[in-house]
């Protein structure tokens, strides 16, 4: 240590500006129990108390389903805990090859590479590809995740921004680029914070029509969406019009990792010059093979996606009835919209406290400030109970907080 406290008086002073302005965050120690997803304790220093978590990724619940758990308690019994080193050097076990094998199969792609994370699969996949290709160009969509836009800048290939789920300004832009320079036409499927979806179809019109390569992040989507989960691109047919579709095994999938799926020469591609996939440990066999049961499970069961659908219309329908204002959007994403950083953590803070209801409020940077919201992810083991208590909470703190009621819903 340097003995200089200047640098920890800085980082203190940038910590208090954030608390200052309602953005700091706040992790909560919280212990789900086997089986009883939704419900999770919430460890703190006075003991802990049951809670019932209403914002988790966990979408389907699969994070506790018994296919899975049994895939990952048999794998570890049979392989152990670790992979034992990168996919290079011996961290390739038979686990990560039959997950891969499902992805492929999934998305009826050729081939499919899994990654630690689905933040790192967008991050080396866009910035490999991005970066090899000589005079590369990507036309990124300006609601893109955070992952993406950091794979685009490390790839140092210039970026053209295109507004937000318009195709007029898509192809302005297109247009403008030289018809032999390649492009990337970066998008995502459903868009985590507003929960709407993207128009792939008229996407994929422009792409071909002005030869650029598309590819599509359905980290939102898979699991959730198309006759076997393959996402937005499955259910609307669209899957063999996309170059390189992402997803994540982190969220509807229930374990965790991402993953790209594509053609056999551009999996290799990237297995052969992405760093970010060269250079670190390969995932727990036992993730994969937990992850592996998650998607093969969701192929041929379409019990979750139905009873998720109507779990989300149902709070839908019970929060327009006490006009509590949230986004209209055609996905399974509800933002119910506060507009306030303090008042969104403080609402955020009395739903756990007194209610028992986690909800972790989404302020800036996340989203733009004044859009401050509740991220609500109904899920089909959420019960009528929970919802009960869930739409009576909000609606006693709407009252206390004065916010308005006007169901932008119906907007």
């Amino acid at each position: 240590m340097s003995g200089d406290n200047r640098y920890d008086r800085f980082f203190g002073a940038e910590l208090d500006a954030l608390k200052q302005a309602g953005n700091y965050r706040f992790f909560a120690d919280l212990e789900r129990r086997r089986g009883a997803f939704p419900a999770a304790l919430n460890r703190h220093a006075g003991g802990a108390r049951q809670i019932t978590v209403w914002c988790s990724n966990d979408y389907l619940g699969m994070g506790q389903h018994p296919d899975v758990l049994a895939a990952m308690h048999a794998a570890l019994d049979a392989m152990g805990a670790g992979a034992g080193g990168t996919r290079n050097i011996s961290g390739t076990t038979h686990a990560h090859v039959t997950l891969e094998a499902e992805l492929a199969d999934l998305h009826a792609k050729q081939a499919a590479l899994v990654f630690t994370s689905g933040y790192v699969s967008n991050w080396a996949s866009l910035g490999t590809l991005a970066a090899r290709m000589p005079g590369c160009v990507v036309v990124s969509d300006a609601g893109n995740h955070a992952s993406m836009i950091e794979g685009i800048r490390h790839s140092r290939a210039d970026r053209v921004l295109w507004k937000h789920n318009d195709i007029m300004d898509l192809e302005d832009k297109l247009k403008a680029i030289p018809q032999d320079r390649p492009k990337i036409v970066a998008f995502e499927s459903v868009y985590s914070m507003d929960g709407d979806i993207a128009p792939i179809a008229a996407i994929c019109d422009l792409a071909e029509r002005y030869g650029a390569m598309t590819y599509l992040d359905e980290v939102h989507a898979v699991g959730l969406y198309g006759p076997r989960g393959g996402g937005i691109a499955e259910r609307e047919g669209l899957m063999g019009r996309i170059d390189v579709i992402q997803g994540t095994l982190g969220k509807a999938y229930g374990v965790v990792g991402g993953y790209v799926a594509g053609s056999a020469v551009m999996v290799d591609f990237l297995r052969s010059f992405a760093s970010g996939f060269i250079f670190t440990t390969a995932l727990p066999p036992a993730v994969a093979a937990g992850a592996a049961a998650a998607v093969r499970h969701l192929k041929i069961s379409t019990a979750e996606r139905a009873a998720h659908q109507a779990r989300v219309a149902e709070v839908r329908a019970r929060l327009d009835a006490h006009a509590i204002p949230h986004l209209a959007n055609d996905s399974h994403i509800i933002p119910v919209m506060v507009g306030d950083p303090v008042k969104c953590r403080w609402i955020s803070d009395q739903l756990m406290d007194r209610h028992g209801i986690y909800i972790q409020p989404i302020n800036y940077p996340t989203v733009p400030k004044g859009t401050e919201r509740l991220r609500i992810t109904p899920s089909p083991v959420h019960s009528a109970e929970d919802i009960d208590h869930l739409v009576g909470a909000l609606a006693d703190l709407w009252s206390q907080c004065r916010l308005a009621r006007q169901p932008l819903a119906a907007q």
